[in-house]
């Protein structure tokens, strides 16, 4: 998961409104300085404020229009930065803090995001204890006793510290132990390293899901297939390979000749004139050990024969009769040049094929090289893919009222192609809990993934989550991501599900992003990871705070060499067109709020993917 710069500890105050965090943190202030800790606080308010007085020159510029107001004086600076389309996130709040000159970082707010955080309670605001809830908090601090209600969420965490919120001393004394790293955390979801750098699934709204952190759940829960079978090296393309291929031979079998020329002896090059005792092709030898004085014209794979070990390119002869002298004012000779060594490329018994690697086109030619016709592979994944919906339909069909045409299973299958897996199409699915029972159950005798879209992916209908709930294990998800929020993950029986979103597009992001990488562990590929490039910004891609952005774009080289990007318009998730006409997705992570143009913006290649 890609670092937030937060290089130093950050601590949440969290509390419900009139509890008094901004009081108590009014009063520790103080005392945290007086102790030499250098502080930045990040205040997250639910309304409009001002921070400059009505009537002052900053206040008057920034309601004439000014977008961004900056003032300074010799003792203090503000920028006012005016924000009506989307607010900040805590990632880029922290990001323009000078943390060089900062010991911690204290938030008052931001309670529904992942990250330490002490509880703040009194009993007189009348509101519910938050630890029970949220596994992030590492501390309370109240002004009554935990209620019995409380001691089961505090019996998991056995270390939760109980602090009094009217003893300023010991709260921050407990700051103070959690900067230095004193602080047991180990009841907390959120494991804290000495130096906390922050992650990005740790600043995300409680309920969802990272990509990142998605991704490593489900990975967690797949295992590779072992299954192997023998193929012809024709059939073999897009294969994985099942073993280690070691070379039978050496390659080149002989020492042999890197150009047209003349063979002679590296410890015979003093002399103007050789004899010239045999012309060797490809495909044959010279028998006898080459003699000082001596010299073999031979063409370019030849061997050359015993005691040879130098070639002299022809362009440098002249030969009259049997008698070659060289031009040495072209090039100097020198001993070992122009000779391929005998195993050279691949050595007896070396590995020319690693396994689990995919064989393309030049690992088939490698593979044919060692006189190799058959290998053992990976039995192809067996994919079960279905729809979902009465409003669904198959295309060719005369469309009915209120109906679709299925495009997401023609889509899937071509993915699954490319991916290299043997795809099995089940159809589409009515809506009623024995049709899908029926399926489920059919593809886990018969598949090692299956694949739904449409309405189970979100288990809306009580008789999907039913279904799903009897035959197998399935986890209902909300990735922050767009396209491709909902995204079901789980098992039938031993064999991994997944309910993708409806949307075409949504389909092929969330098939990018997970179901991809699940395919390439099953097929034996460990920590398998695309293509991803850095290129420019041609255009502004928004983005919301905290979440993984994926826009269609188009990538191309601009007149300087430049790699560029571009988005291919309108957005919609239902919109296949800006998918047929992209060859990349713009990822914008979720510390990158939004990608101004020039900005740098990570580009996932889509050729050969999709």
């Amino acid at each position: 998961m890609s670092k937030i710069h937060a290089s130093l500890p950050l601590l949440g105050f969290a509390a419900f409104s009139g509890t008094g965090k901004t009081t108590l943190l009014e009063a520790m202030l103080p005392k945290l300085v007086a102790r030499g800790i250098r502080v930045a606080v990040i205040k997250h308010a639910h309304h409009d404020f001002d921070i400059d007085q009505p009537g002052k020159d900053s206040h008057r510029l920034r309601k004439a229009g000014a977008s961004q107001m900056l003032i300074s004086s010799r003792c203090r600076r503000a920028l006012v930065t005016e924000t009506p389309d989307e607010e900040a996130s805590l990632p880029h709040l922290i990001a323009q803090l000078d943390q060089t000159q900062l010991d911690l970082i204290l938030v008052e707010g931001f309670k529904k995001l992942s990250f330490p955080k002490i509880e703040l309670h009194r009993s007189e605001v009348g509101k519910p204890w938050l630890h029970p809830t949220d596994s992030n908090i590492i501390a309370v601090a109240a002004n009554v006793p935990v209620p019995a209600s409380g001691s089961a969420a505090l019996a998991e965490k056995a270390s939760l510290p109980l602090l009094d919120i009217n003893n300023l001393e010991q709260i921050t004394d407990f700051v103070v132990r959690f900067i230095q790293g004193e602080v047991d955390t180990s009841a907390a979801s959120l494991l804290l390293p000495q130096s906390q750098g922050l992650q990005c699934g740790d600043l995300t709204p409680q309920g969802m899901l990272s990509v990142a952190e998605g991704r490593e759940r489900i990975l967690g829960h797949i295992v590779p297939i072992e299954k192997t079978q023998a193929v012809d090296l024709k059939a073999a393309l897009g294969q994985i390979v099942a073993h280690d291929i070691l070379s039978p031979v050496n390659v080149p079998q002989h020492t042999n000749s890197a150009m047209d020329g003349y063979a002679i002896r590296g410890d015979d090059l003093e002399r103007q004139d050789y004899t010239v005792v045999a012309h060797v092709m490809a495909g044959h030898s010279y028998d006898l050990p080459l003699e000082k004085g001596q010299a073999v014209r031979i063409m370019t794979g030849a061997a050359v024969p015993e005691c040879a070990d130098t070639v002299v390119m022809r362009e440098q002869a002249e030969q009259i009769d049997n008698i070659v002298r060289f031009d040495l004012s072209m090039a100097a000779i020198n001993t070992a040049q122009n000779v391929r060594q005998a195993g050279e490329d691949l050595a007896l018994g070396q590995t020319a094929i690693a396994a689990n690697s995919k064989i393309t086109a030049p690992e088939l030619g490698m593979i044919a090289s060692l006189g190799i016709n058959q290998v053992s592979v990976k039995r192809a994944i067996r994919v079960a893919i279905f729809s979902t919906g009465d409003e669904v339909q198959h295309p060719g069909e005369a469309q009915k009222n209120n109906c679709i045409y299925d495009s997401n299973r023609y889509t899937l299958h071509a993915m699954l192609t490319q991916a290299g897996c043997e795809v099995i199409d089940l159809g589409i699915i009515e809506d009623n809990e024995a049709a899908l029972e029926m399926t489920l159950e059919q593809g886990a005798q018969q598949a090692d993934l299956i694949l739904s879209s449409g309405g189970v992916s979100v288990g809306d209908a009580d008789y999907i989550k039913t279904v799903l709930a009897k035959l197998g294990k399935i986890n209902f998800w909300r990735i922050n991501m767009r396209p491709g929020r909902p995204l079901a993950f789980g098992h039938i029986d031993d064999t991994p599900f997944f309910g993708l979103p409806g949307n075409p597009v949504a389909v092929m992001v969330v098939f990018l992003q997970f179901v991809e990488p699940v395919i390439r562990k099953l097929q034996g590929m460990d920590n398998w990871q695309p293509q991803v490039f850095n290129a420019v910004a041609t255009e502004r891609f928004r983005s919301r705070p905290n979440r993984t952005e994926y826009t269609r774009g188009i990538f191309s080289f601009d007149a300087n060499g430049r790699l560029t990007v571009k988005s291919t318009g309108q957005q919609g998730s239902g919109i296949l067109r800006s998918m047929s006409e992209a060859n990349c997705l713009v990822e914008v992570l979720p510390e990158q709020a939004n990608a101004e143009i020039g900005d740098l913006v990570r580009v996932v290649p889509l050729q050969g993917r999709v």
